[in-house]
């Protein structure tokens, strides 16, 4: 594989000390590594959000359906990420949207950011799937004054393109709601929910194994080629002949598998740490009894949620390097984040660490679609921080479309190329410029 990331970045130290491991329903070698040849209408690059929901489409139109997977099921952001089934995708404004895409375009996106939610709530709820969910929409902490103001017109214009109305919680009012820390007012959006990650992954196996799909672990594809109008795909044991093929591996991805993707992504860094359940009475002396998903309003975001344990998950946006000296680092900084923002919880116990990739793309919106010039490739990636939601309704998407939906079933916005980043196989050096810039904005 081509990564842009050193070795360490895709091995098991980011991951070590993941919470959701400890739900896994299957121990990773419950999935095989492919071994000899194999035949498919579709096969799949990717078993996590994007890749299980694209299957599940695709099976349910009676497709024969091959997941291949790296390592196993559920290792990537999949199986990191903090668990919020949030608006989001995308970090480009309606304004900016309408302009390059024309106004009708700009809204079919924001609907596809409610229709991801409803898909992953149907999906629940079609398969029975217990993830743990809770949470009555999203809330948004202003770090400062400037920020609040800003969060209130915003929540504004919310209520003018969909129809719904925001609550705007005044900063004497935090308290009340159990959301006592140093804030200074929050706004409700009450779309989403939040959940437990690795149910939902293991769920979404159970389902897909239900449907006939053939999932491999350990079974990193190593080449990509089309050959008398099939595609074959390589690894280490095996190999899969496929008419359709779906690129789901987001920030997991390698440069040349397609060689299209190359510099249309860009992979950052997120750590999360979930601590020892907090006791009500814990909970009380803080200020903070709110089960509510909630992030801060700075650009590299806090993220943060009790869960129905008592466990208090917390997550930082910001990492720039990957080793195991960075690694360190990036954990010190997230744990003293977290006391400086609950001090009434300095000395309780932090149980589980971990990092993982977000996915950035260059245009700063989702791709979901056909790749162009090579016929039966797709591919999903990009959610930027939201992939809970908007990775399982690309999944959706995509694989309906690789088994014969119209392209229309796309909005414009999601199949537009995503352009690429500058310094091609070297763009992590536009990270820490940017970043620093993030930081000073956040002032």
């Amino acid at each position: 594989m081509s990564r842009i990331y050193p070795d360490f970045a895709y091995g098991t130290g980011p991951r070590a000390g993941c919470f959701w491991d400890t739900f896994a329903a299957d121990a990773p070698g419950a999935f095989p590594a492919l071994d000899g040849d194999a035949r498919a209408d579709l096969c799949i690059i990717g078993a996590g959000f994007t890749g299980l929901n694209a299957a599940l489409a695709a099976a349910g139109s009676g497709a024969r359906v091959i997941v291949l997977e790296a390592q196993f099921p559920g290792w990537g952001a999949s199986g990191r990420n903090g668990g919020f089934c949030c608006l989001g995708g995308g970090k480009t404004s309606f304004a900016a949207l309408s302009r390059a895409y024309g106004e009708d375009a700009a809204r079919a996106y924001y609907k596809a950011e409610f229709s991801a939610i409803d898909h992953v709530r149907e999906v629940l709820s079609r398969h029975r799937i217990d993830a743990d969910t809770h949470s009555d929409g999203e809330t948004e902490l202003a770090h400062t004054p400037r920020h609040m103001k800003a969060m209130e017109a915003q929540a504004a214009r919310f209520e003018d393109l969909h129809g719904l109305a925001p609550r705007i919680i005044p900063r004497h009012e935090l308290a009340q709601v159990g959301m006592r820390g140093p804030f200074h007012g929050a706004v409700t959006i009450p779309v989403g929910f939040a959940l437990n990650p690795r149910k939902y992954v293991d769920g979404l196996i159970a389902a897909a194994r239900a449907a006939g799909v053939a999932i491999h672990g350990e079974s990193a594809v190593t080449s990509l080629t089309r050959e008398g109008g099939i595609w074959r795909l390589d690894t280490a044991k095996g190999r899969v002949r496929a008419d359709k093929v779906i690129v789901a591996t987001n920030g997991y991805s390698s440069e040349h598998i397609p060689e299209w993707l190359a510099a249309r992504f860009l992979p950052t860094q997120s750590t999360v740490l979930v601590t020892r359940p907090i006791t009500p009475e814990e909970q009380h002396s803080q200020g903070w009894t709110s089960r509510q998903m909630s992030y801060d309003s700075r650009n590299l975001v806090h993220y943060f949620r009790l869960m129905p344990d008592g466990r208090m998950l917390f997550g930082m946006r910001g990492g720039v390097f990957s080793s195991a000296a960075a690694e360190k680092r990036a954990r010190a900084a997230l744990r003293r984040h977290f006391r400086e923002m609950f001090p009434a919880w300095a000395n309780v116990d932090i149980e589980h660490e971990w990092s993982g990739m977000v996915c950035l793309s260059p245009k700063r919106v989702p791709f979901a679609g056909p790749v162009p010039g090579q016929p039966g490739l797709y591919a999903g990636f990009a959610y930027h921080g939201n992939g809970v939601s908007m990775g399982s309704h690309v999944g959706d998407l995509v694989g309906r479309l690789a088994t014969g939906a119209p392209l229309e079933l796309v909005p414009e916005v999601l199949r537009a190329d995503p352009g690429q980043f500058p310094f091609g196989r070297f763009r992590r050096v536009i990270v820490p410029a940017l970043y620093t810039a993030l930081r000073i904005a956040d002032l």
